[in-house]
């Protein structure tokens, strides 16, 4: 199980930071400051830290989409049935995780207000749902399925 939680992880990890990247741009801001902010997620100190902050946010990254893919993988391993039908599983896991970071995690660490802003709802559903869920089914679609059933 564990090459279809590494290959979610960089194929999801990738898309989702590329996206976030050019979010960044298009917003004027700085990648390196928000690399930074995503490590001081688990580090606070990371946004004093220069380069070393905005790699360290690059691990944070992948390390939260690791814990997504795992928890994924295990869940379609332990219910394959899920994978019968992918368009509602990528679906259903890209909401759970999208509500679990930007209603959940982000406002409880950062105390952002609730509601987001639409546009933050929006990019930010296209992520989870896109960039995570169907990638995620993508990949566990092709490695946990057994021969019987493709």
């Amino acid at each position: 199980m564990l090459k279809p939680i590494a290959l979610g992880t960089l194929i999801s990890g990738t898309l989702d930071i590329l996206l976030a990247m050019i979010l960044t741009l298009i917003y004027g801001r700085e990648i390196p400051n928000m690399l930074r902010s995503v490590a001081s997620g688990p580090f606070p100190s990371a946004t004093d830290m220069g380069a070393s902050g905005a790699v360290l946010g690059l691990f944070v990254h992948f390390a939260l989409m690791a814990i997504m893919a795992t928890a994924f993988m295990a869940i379609v391993r332990w219910r394959p049935v899920l994978l019968e039908t992918p368009w509602r599983t990528a679906l259903a896991f890209g909401l759970i995780t999208y509500f679990a970071m930007n209603w959940l995690v982000v406002p409880l660490r950062f105390g952002t207000p609730l509601p987001p802003k639409p546009i933050s709802i929006a990019t930010q559903l296209f992520a989870h749902v896109v960039l995570v869920g169907f990638v995620f089914v993508a990949v566990a679609r092709r490695f946990l399925r057994s021969p019987a059933r493709i």
